[in-house]
């Protein structure tokens, strides 16, 4: 007798604030899934990272998560809109509401196990355009799962707010980027609050280095920097640690041998401070003041196969724009998507959200 199609699940993924972790969830989730044997499609309603290739218009979460889960066209939905300047100036100028039935045809099954929705930033963007968080699950009849980085304790109190708008739709939470020592409060205190308040916890993800880092080219790219050698290598190196090279070389040395694959700021006119740092954990050199470096620094800059950036800034200026970096960090590394699927097999408990959508794992011969 032949079975009747399999219902397809949609849920939603969505965040408090901005670079929560909803990419990287969304992927080590994807792969979860497919080692349950689920056909898994997967849709960002909402465009939010341009393309880093101009002449595409495709968004760069789409395209990064779909060529490393190698997803046909069928299991890819169409980005609605891109939300940026551009688009938001046009709706203050001219409203334009997308309707349901439209939302709806967009985001509609084509025969898979579940669909998957990353969501937008926080609860509120989109709400110009009527594609808030609330909006897209309500007319995609989508449930939800929120990612919350983990500050404080407080965090309780956003999930609990989010709660209240979501209702029922509100399947569950990821607390995601816990420290280490902070892990043990997370696992018993916020654990059990969430849960007395009807909010079920899938997982709680430590925090790690590699989540945490940036690849060099992003830092490029961010700083508008000149590459002064090693182009090849931008790409390949990745900073977890920020240092600040502003005191005497002695100094400097016993400081950056505390540190790990760090990015050095310093002075374009600071040798002595440059030379230590190639002779530690340094994983890339910004000097500041468009100031070229010496041909002995570039010589042991290649030997050691570091990347030396030079940018019109002052010191301060630039290790701030480079924090910036570390805030807004993006899951486009291959380093990271090992990364994510461990810690999603680790800690995240794949077969009780499964019971939440009520969605059983496929049958195998």
């Amino acid at each position: 007798m032949p079975q009747s199609p399999r219902r397809t699940s949609k849920l939603l993924i969505g965040s408090v604030e901005a670079y929560s972790g909803k990419s990287a969830t969304v992927l080590g989730l994807a792969m979860q899934l497919r080692s349950q044997g689920l056909d898994v499609a997967y849709a960002k309603p909402i465009g939010t990272c341009p393309n880093e290739d101009s002449s595409s218009d495709i968004d760069e979460d789409v395209r990064f998560i779909s060529q490393t889960l190698k997803l046909g066209a069928d299991r890819i939905r169409p980005t609605i809109f891109v939300l940026d300047e551009s688009t938001i100036q046009q709706q203050l100028s001219k409203e334009k509401s997308f309707d349901g039935p439209e939302i709806a045809e967009a985001l509609a099954s084509q025969g898979e196990d579940i669909l998957l929705m990353e969501g937008p930033g926080n609860l509120e963007e989109g709400s110009l355009f009527g594609l808030s968080l609330p909006d897209i699950a309500q007319t995609t009849q989508a449930s939800v799962m929120l990612v919350a980085r983990y500050h404080s304790m407080l965090v309780v109190d956003k999930l609990l707010a989010a709660k209240q708008k979501l209702g029922d739709k509100l399947i569950g939470v990821v607390i995601n980027d816990v420290p280490e020592d902070l892990m043990q409060v997370a696992e018993t205190s916020v654990r059990d609050c969430l849960e007395r308040h009807g909010i079920k916890v899938f997982g709680i993800l430590p925090r790690t280095a590699i989540m945490r880092s940036v690849s060099v080219g992003a830092l490029v790219d961010h700083l508008n920097a000149e590459v002064l050698n090693k182009p090849e290598r931008i790409d390949q190196m990745m900073v977890e640690e920020i240092s600040i090279g502003a005191m005497n070389a002695n100094s400097a040395l016993r400081y950056f041998n505390q540190a790990h694959n760090m990015v050095v700021v310093t002075g374009g006119d600071r040798f002595d401070i440059q030379m230590a740092a190639l002779e530690s954990s340094t994983q890339c050199l910004v000097l500041t003041g468009r100031l070229s470096p010496r041909k002995d620094i570039l010589d042991r800059a290649n030997d050691v196969e570091v990347p030396i950036l030079s940018v019109d800034l002052d010191t301060l200026t630039t290790v701030d724009m480079i924090e910036q970096a570390f805030d807004q960090v993006r899951l486009h590394e291959p380093i990271k998507v090992a990364c994510i699927q461990h810690l999603m097999e680790q800690h995240f408990d794949i077969n009780r959200m499964m019971e939440s959508l009520e969605l059983a794992p496929a049958v195998t011969a």
